[in-house]
């Protein structure tokens, strides 16, 4: 392996690592930095979400859904992206794919599970993600996440 795969394979780990430490802080504008500016954010049975400024606008609707939702004096949601079995292949100076699965934890338990199937591209000194297909597997009876088929 080649120097600039070993720095490649390590940008994409940090992108895929901040996507969810970003997200699971309420920090949507930061975690929208970890795609290009035209990314596509492809939830099963939805419509892809195109650009940045869509996917800040479509993930921020959701948590602060989730914030408004939460009772007076209840605290705030917390929840934890646990990402594992990372596998990138198709490494290329130009583009790379990322296979990995992921976990959600909430207050209660586990809440819902899947995987993310990535596409990233080197735009600078980092690899951002251009596609990301999120697809849930399944879920814990009480997730608020919409039931997987």
């Amino acid at each position: 392996m080649e120097l600039w795969e070993v720095s490649a394979r390590e940008s994409i780990r940090e992108t895929l690592a901040r996507y969810n430490h970003a997200g699971d802080s309420g920090r949507v504008a930061e975690l929208t930095e970890t795609f290009t500016e035209t990314g596509q954010l492809c939830m099963h049975g939805r419509a892809p979400v195109v650009g940045r400024q869509a996917i800040l606008d479509s993930l921020g609707a959701v948590v602060t859904s989730n914030i408004a939702a939460t009772q007076p004096g209840q605290p705030k949601p917390m929840v934890r992206h646990h990402v594992s079995s990372v596998v990138i292949t198709e490494v290329t100076p130009q583009r790379a794919k990322a296979a990995s699965y992921f976990l959600v934890m909430n207050r209660s338990g586990p809440d819902h599970w899947g995987r993310y199937r990535d596409e990233l591209v080197p735009v600078g000194d980092r690899w951002l993600i251009d596609r990301r297909e999120v697809r849930v597997d399944a879920q814990a009876p009480t997730s608020a996440f919409p039931q997987a088929d």
